[in-house]
């Protein structure tokens, strides 16, 4: 209590510190601070102002200013922005309520896409470190022109650091609660006088918050995350850019995170393990040696080993006395992805229609490869009921998909000011499954996606957009057990209307945008589950199946605000309401209820003071309200906020901070379960999984 009380009045005294700074130096300030930012993830690299989608860019200082480790701890400033807590690492992300919970089994179909370095790792973003990162943009709402089946939400795109004829050399390191601590190095610079290069290493420990005293162990969820990266530019000639990015990351977590108490102490006798292996690489390609056109190439290559496994009932002998009750659940799963892009865009000397419009044409093939392992093995035995049953589920299957899509972009003013834009995207995917139960499936279906929209801006610090887009998602079909005509599901689309304003103002010291929107979903696609046996938590049966629609309407919005030359100032809001229209589950019926992970507020909000003497620091905190946890149940979780601060020195070469995150040890869920697992009566109860809780460490960076 009286740490609590302490750290609160240290926050108030911070807070107050900031504003009192405020007032007296916003005056003195009046420097252009916020430059044009550019976005990787649109197809020409517009300013974010001339861009008609809601996106939020984080940015360098900001990714390591708010975050740790995982691109997990950053969602938070992304408004209508949820994930799943249901491995150890964020691998599932919702935006506007829309996007996986889990993949047990199936087919990869992703709602948002997930695209590190132009490599697509969409439904497996467990990779997502955060070292070396030089930005991240989050496109929200359908995509349908620019990624296709893979955005029908939107799209997460993250960029490592860029090489550079300077690039500054970086050394990292830090220590921390649970025994964590981490260590990376960076650097690069020029090779010759047309090339150059940028190499990082990191390696992040943590024993990961839980205690399992069955086992004597304090590690049994424990992080142990590497992550190599190295980017080559060669400027092969005036006309001629080429950008090699390559990636290796081992994600070797252990997952042991869920206990029958809701807490932190766990009794499982067989720990599981949530683990990635991942190699990437792309090749870019940009050429202007035409008068009417340039070309972009864009080449990329992913293979991934993914292991998933859990301790299924959560104990172990003693803990279910006199009872026999033991299963594991063990998911082993490999993907290589292959993918080509072509796009033409034409120069101001290639304009078409009287020399007014914009166009652009582009060609996308890509080839997904995965096998899945799947075992699910137990017994069970009740002396008192002498009741037993065991279980050695076994699935091998093999999926192929291959994607291939055309798309094409007009863009011309209606006025000096405005400015029309028309977007269209035709997909085709062929698909051929088979697996160890029999099952030979080989779809194919023919998709359709675009957009119109209209951006104006209002003098020279403000513009406005209006966007009617439709994105989409592939169809497919559930293995095992499912109920009577459920075998296959139809493709769903998204339809999104969206108003929005984006603005630089105060001498450029403050960006500010803000978007109204309202999309509804046909076909909507759900994953529910429901448990075939009550003594067997292994015996779940997950499908997927089509809702009659969904509908989500909400506001978005985003301010930064360098207050005066010591301050800078942020906020993320967010409120959405994303329902359901006439569907229902074996267990519950969703008609007019909310979506699950779509809580009906997100907010965050922070700040930065730097005095000259080189002291800092910086206060986040963010809050979400309750949301559903899934669609098989009617169980939500509990509205949240959570405080973060850092405090330090910066020298000119060196810096040094004290960080606490979940600064007054909030306990809060990030994933929820609703069903029985505790012998002999499996009364359905609800389990969560925390968040981490404080973490208190300390940091140490050196520039050279």
């Amino acid at each position: 209590m009286f740490e609590n009380e302490l750290m609160s009045r240290l926050i108030v005294a911070a807070i107050s510190v900031l504003f009192a700074a405020t007032s007296q130096s916003a005056e003195k300030h009046n420097d252009d601070v916020f430059d044009e930012i550019i976005v990787s993830a649109d197809y020409r690299g517009r300013p974010t102002r001339d861009i008609p989608l809601t996106l939020s860019v984080i940015d360098a200082e900001m990714v390591s200013g708010a975050a740790v480790q995982h691109f997990e701890e950053l969602t938070v400033l992304v408004p209508n922005m949820n994930w799943s807590g249901d491995g150890h690492r964020a691998r599932y992300f919702q935006i506007r309520g829309v996007g996986e919970l889990a993949q047990y089994q199936g087919a990869p179909n992703p709602s948002v896409g997930f695209v590190i370095d132009d490599i697509d790792f969409s439904g497996i973003g467990t990779v997502a470190t955060l070292f070396d990162i030089e930005r991240i943009e989050v496109l929200r709402g359908p995509q349908g022109t620019r990624y296709g089946a893979n955005a029908l939400a939107g799209l997460i795109y993250i960029e490592s650091e860029d090489p550079s004829s300077e690039s500054p050399g970086r050394v990292t390191l830090s220590a921390g609660d649970d025994s964590a601590y981490s260590a990376g190095v960076a650097f690069g610079g020029q090779v010759g006088d047309d090339s150059r290069f940028r190499v990082s290493a990191h390696h992040y420990e943590s024993d990961g918050h839980r205690r399992n005293p069955f086992l004597g162990r304090d590690d049994t969820n424990g992080r142990k995350e590497i992550a190599l990266r190295g980017k080559f530019v060669w400027q092969a000639s005036d006309e001629l850019q080429a950008k090699l990015s390559a990636m290796y990351v081992n994600v070797d977590n252990g997952y042991d995170a869920f206990a029958i108490d809701n807490s932190f102490t766990v009794l499982s006798d067989n720990p599981g393990q949530d683990a990635q292996d991942s190699i990437g690489a792309s090749v870019r390609l940009d050429w202007v040696g035409a008068d009417a056109f340039q070309l972009t190439s864009i080449s990329s290559l992913a293979d991934s080993q993914v292991d998933f496994s859990f301790d299924a009932d959560w104990g172990n002998a003693d803990a279910w006395a006199p009872v026999t009750y033991d299963f594991i659940s063990e998911n082993d799963r490999k993907r290589t992805t292959l993918s080509q892009e072509v796009r033409l865009a034409s120069t101001e000397n290639g304009r078409i229609l009287n020399g007014r419009t914009d166009w652009l044409v582009g060609v996308y093939v890509s080839q997904l490869d995965e096998s899945l392992l799947s075992l699910n093995q137990g017994q069970y035995f009740d002396p008192g009921s002498g009741f037993s049953d065991s279980l050695d589920a076994r699935l091998s299957s093999d999926f192929e998909a291959t994607n291939s899509a055309v798309f094409g972009q007009l863009g011309f003013p209606i006025s000096e000011a405005g400015t029309l834009s028309v977007g269209l995207r035709v997909e085709h995917r062929k698909v051929d499954y088979t697996d160890s139960d029999g099952l030979d499936l080989d779809p194919s279906e023919t998709m359709l996606g675009g957009e119109v929209s209209y951006t104006h801006r209002f003098g020279d610090s403000i513009s406005g957009f209006a966007t009617l887009s439709r994105g989409f998602k592939a169809g497919g079909f559930n293995l095992g057990f499912v109920p009577d005509g459920s075998r296959e599901f139809d493709q769903e689309s998204l339809t999104s209307l969206e108003f929005g304003v984006k603005s630089v103002m105060a001498n450029g010291t403050l960006f500010f945008s803000s978007t109204v929107f309202y999309s509804s979903r046909r076909d909507q696609q759900v994953e529910t589950s429901f448990q075939i046996d009550p003594t067997d938590p292994a015996s779940f049966v997950f499908f997927t199946d089509n809702a009659a629609q969904g509908r989500a309407f909400g506001l978005e919005s985003d301010l930064r605000w360098h207050a005066t030359e010591e301050l800078e100032l942020y906020a993320a809001v967010g409120f959405l309401q994303a329902r359901f229209d006439n569907f229902s589950t074996p267990l519950v019926d969703l008609g007019d209820r909310d979506q699950a992970h779509a809580p009906r507020y997100s907010l965050a909000g922070g700040g930065t003071y730097r005095h000259a003497s080189g002291i800092f620091a910086r206060l986040d905190v963010s809050a979400k309200d309750d949301f559903f946890f899934d669609v098989s149940h009617d169980q939500k979780s509990d509205a949240y906020w959570v405080a973060n601060l850092r405090v330090g020195y910066a020298a000119e070469s060196w810096t040094a901070q004290l960080y606490a995150r979940n600064l007054f040890d909030e306990k809060y869920a990030v994933r929820g379960f609703f069903f029985g697992n505790e012998p002999p009566n499996f009364p359905p109860t609800l389990y969560i999984r925390q968040g981490d809780p404080r973490q208190v460490g300390l940091k140490l960076d050196y520039n050279f």
